[in-house]
């Protein structure tokens, strides 16, 4: 009987935890920097998810864009960050 080989699928956590946070050194070749995203995960009352919904709705923008316009903008870029 064959010995069985351990396939690493796709949902399998890498063993170093710095693996799960760490970026390409260096990525494939293009100009459009939204190709480039990470996702982020945060818990918010459901009182708070439904306005954000509605605020989002109201501005004729996803909720995506909208928060991902707030954090820009409370979070701008500082000297010697990478680009």
């Amino acid at each position: 009987m064959k010995d069985r080989v351990e396939k690493r699928g796709f949902a399998k956590r890498p063993a170093d935890p710095e693996q799960w946070i760490r970026t390409a050194e260096s990525p494939p070749h293009t100009a459009d920097a939204s190709a480039y995203t990470a996702r982020l995960t945060i818990d918010v009352t459901p009182e708070l998810r439904g306005r954000i919904k509605i605020a989002a709705f109201g501005r004729g923008v996803t909720v995506a864009d909208m928060l991902r316009e707030l954090l820009a903008r409370e979070f701008p870029p500082t000297p010697g960050d990478p680009t």
